[in-house]
C-alpha cells in the first residue's frame, strides 16, 4: 500500500534529474533534453510521486490537438515497485488527458496487464530493434532521391504527418529536429515527397525514428543514407510488426529484436493516421 506519505505534485525543472535517475535504473534511453521537451510541450501534464521528499516516481502526458493523448515516462523506483504507485501514476495521467477523449500509449507485454485492467484496447504491435554494431555502407542501393530536410519543407511535411500520425505533432518534430538535425531525411521523387526520417541521441543508442515513407523501397532508402553516413554509432528503432518483409531487412543490417510494445488506447480511437506509412515510430515516449 501506499500510505498517506506519498505525494502526486506537478513535475518541473529541477525534478529532472531525478527522472534522468529513474531512466538509468531501467535501462531507459532519454536524455535530459527529452524530458525538457515533455516540460516544454505540456508543463501542466507532467506528475511525480514523492515520498519522504523523495522522488519515486514519474509520468508524463502530451496532448495531440484535442483529438488524443499521450502518455508516456510512467517510471517507478526500482525500490518502492509493487506498492501501487505506478497504478495511481496511471490513474493520474488518464484523468490528465480526460479532455482529450482518447488516451494512446505504447506498452511492455507486463506493463499490458494493468492497462487492461484500466480499459486499454490493443491497436498494434512493435519490435524495439537494435544495431549494437556499425552497419556496413550500402548506399550504393538507394535509387530514391534523399536529402536534408530544409525549411521550405516543412508546410508539405507536416501536412501528410498530420494523416499520418492522426493529429499535428509539429511542435514535437520540430524539437527532435532541432536537436539532431543531421539525421533529420526526406525522400523526393518528381518534385513530390515520398518519405521523411528524424533521429535522436541517446544515452545509450541514436534513435531512428520517426520514419513515414509511401512504401518500402523509400523507406530502405532513407535508413541506408543515414546509417551509411554515421556508421559508427550504435543505433535503436521502434518497428511496426505490419510488414515481415521490413523486419527481416531490418535484421539484414544487423538489427536484433530487442523487446516487443504494444500500442494501445483507451476510448474512442477515432484519429488511428495511416499506420501502414509508418516504418518507425518516434518511439513509445512520443508516439
Amino acid at each position: 500500500m501506499i500510505g498517506d506519505a506519498m505525494q502526486m505534485r506537478p513535475m518541473t525543472a529541477a525534478d529532472i534529474p531525478d527522472g534522468l535517475r529513474l531512466c538509468r535504473a531501467s535501462g531507459w534511453n532519454q536524455l535530459e533534453s527529452d524530458w525538457r521537451m515533455f516540460l516544454e510541450c505540456n508543463p501542466a501534464g507532467c506528475r511525480v510521486a514523492v515520498r519522504d521528499r523523495n522522488v519515486v516516481g514519474t509520468v508524463t502526458t502530451l496532448k495531440y490537438e484535442e483529438k488524443f493523448g499521450w502518455i508516456s515516462m510512467l517510471l517507478v523506483d526500482p525500490d518502492w515497485r509493487g506498492r501501487g504507485i505506478g497504478t495511481r501514476l496511471l490513474q493520474e495521467s488518464v484523468d490528465l488527458l480526460a479532455s482529450a477523449g482518447t488516451a494512446r500509449l505504447d506498452a511492455t507485454p507486463a506493463g499490458k496487464v494493468v492497462y487492461d485492467k484500466m480499459g486499454f484496447q490493443e491497436e498494434y504491435r512493435l519490435m524495439r530493434m537494435r544495431a549494437a554494431s556499425p552497419v556496413r555502407d550500402r548506399s550504393a542501393g538507394v535509387t530514391t532521391r534523399v536529402r536534408a530536410i530544409a525549411a521550405g519543407d516543412w508546410a508539405r511535411l507536416l501536412d501528410w504527418d498530420r494523416r499520418v500520425f492522426g493529429a499535428d505533432r509539429s511542435a514535437i518534430l520540430r524539437r527532435v529536429h532541432a536537436s539532431a538535425p543531421e539525421y533529420a531525411l526526406m525522400a523526393e521523387s518528381a518534385g513530390e515527397i515520398k518519405g521523411y526520417l528524424f533521429g535522436r541521441h541517446g544515452f545509450r543508442s541514436e534513435h531512428l525514428g520517426p520514419l513515414v515513407a509511401i512504401d518500402e523501397p523509400t523507406a530502405r532508402g532513407l535508413v541506408l543514407t543515414c546509417l551509411s553516413r554515421y556508421a559508427d554509432k550504435s543505433w535503436l528503432t521502434d518497428a511496426p510488426q505490419h510488414s515481415p518483409e521490413w523486419r527481416a531487412w531490418l535484421e539484414s543490417l544487423g538489427f536484433v529484436a530487442e523487446r516487443p510494445f504494444i500500442r494501445m488506447f483507451r476510448g474512442a480511437n477515432s484519429y488511428p493516421g495511416l499506420p501502414h506509412q509508418v516504418f518507425a515510430i518516434a518511439g513509445p515516449e512520443l508516439g
